[in-house]
């Protein structure tokens, strides 16, 4: 009965349209960023912040640029480690090679950077789709990979092409402890999801969405297809490669173009399907399954008492982890955020049957 919307009326178009037009949604959203900012920097020790939240934080952040393109626009990429290589890459060039230049503003310049290659690599979506498409920015990853590696002005001349920065500040204010690090990731990844999730509920989403569940039917009421899905490619790069940024900048300090292989991409990709396609939401499950829920099942022997090896509690883990990574494919191909929106619909609707 706590999730009923009775005595919840719309008088305007304005309130009709509100991010979250339920009260509960919004109480429960609004008590999680509170958390999320207040509590967990107090409770979280240094080593959970460091090696489990900001590593969420980040890759929720490229899960969700990646989910508008391929969840909403519904065109399918390979190459999201390369456009968060970019992102890195270029963030590092502005903030090595301008005295002065704030972090915030080399972080938002890379993620410009990975839009200009992002839109490149999306012009062949106007021509091809599914496997073609996903091959074609699969070309990406490798361009990018050999790129950095090979040409040394990317990297300041460094020979193996691996970077470093240090000093990290914004506003005079140094981003060096875990607790530091956490609250500027969970800045951004809390302005770019309000973002995106007024981007998706706004025209340009219903064109990418329009772009994605038939293409041909979009054209003919009027929907152009060259603009949708480039601004698919643009947004989602965008948000990608400023998730690079802070991926290479805050979480690791110092990395090689190995940080972002094509690995990253499928594992992103993994946190979209596993998640939910086309939901903002569902950005977050993914991350939140493909982070945490491996280190929960190498505690989880010590935890119960259980003697086992380390090498065969890392198999056993890897084990399991593909048991439910199918066990969901199969019982919700629509993804977690699916199981989370049909509980919600109950809830709206208990205790009665209709």
């Amino acid at each position: 009965m706590l999730y009923r919307e009775n005595g919840q009326f719309k008088t305007s178009y304005h309130a009709d349209q509100q991010i979250f037009p339920v009260v509960q949604d919004k109480v429960v959203i609004l008590a999680l960023i509170a958390l999320a900012f207040v509590a967990v920097p107090f409770l979280a020790s240094e080593y959970m912040l460091r090696a489990i939240f900001v590593p969420f934080l980040i890759l929720a952040m490229a899960a969700l640029g990646l989910n508008i393109l391929v969840g909403y626009c519904g065109q399918i990429s390979l190459g999201t480690g390369a456009f968060m290589a970019i992102g890195a890459y270029g963030a590092y060039n502005f903030f090595v090679r301008i005295d002065g230049m704030p972090l915030i503003a080399a972080l938002l310049l890379g993620g410009l950077c990975a839009t200009v290659v992002g839109v490149l690599f999306g012009v062949p979506s106007l021509r091809i789709r599914g496997l073609y498409l996903a091959v074609a920015t699969l070309a990406a990853q490798f361009f990018t990979d050999w790129a950095f590696l090979r040409i040394r002005w990317f990297t300041n001349d460094s020979a193996s092409g691996s970077v470093s920065v240090a000093g990290l500040n914004v506003f005079g204010m140094p981003i060096e402890t875990p607790v530091q690090k956490y609250l500027f990731c969970l800045a951004f990844v809390t302005v770019f999801a309000l973002m995106a999730k007024n981007l998706v509920r706004g025209h340009i989403g219903r064109e990418w969405m329009a772009m994605r569940d038939m293409d041909v039917a979009a054209a003919v009421i009027g929907i152009r297809p060259v603009y949708a899905k480039l601004s698919a490619f643009a947004v989602s790069s965008f948000i990608v490669g400023v998730a690079g940024g802070l991926w290479g900048f805050v979480h690791l300090g110092s990395w090689e173009p190995a940080a972002f292989s094509v690995d990253r991409s499928f594992q992103l990709l993994f946190m979209v399907i596993i998640g939910g396609l086309g939901s903002i939401a569902g950005s977050f499950f993914g991350a939140a399954f493909i982070v945490l829920l491996p280190i929960f099942l190498d505690a989880l022997p010590a935890a119960l008492g259980i003697p086992i090896d380390t090498a065969l509690a890392s198999h056993l883990t890897y084990m399991i982890f593909g048991a439910l990574i199918v066990f969901f494919l199969v019982v919700e191909p629509h993804g977690i955020a699916r199981l989370w929106s049909t509980a919600r619909e109950k809830l709206r609707l208990w205790p009665f049957p209709h």
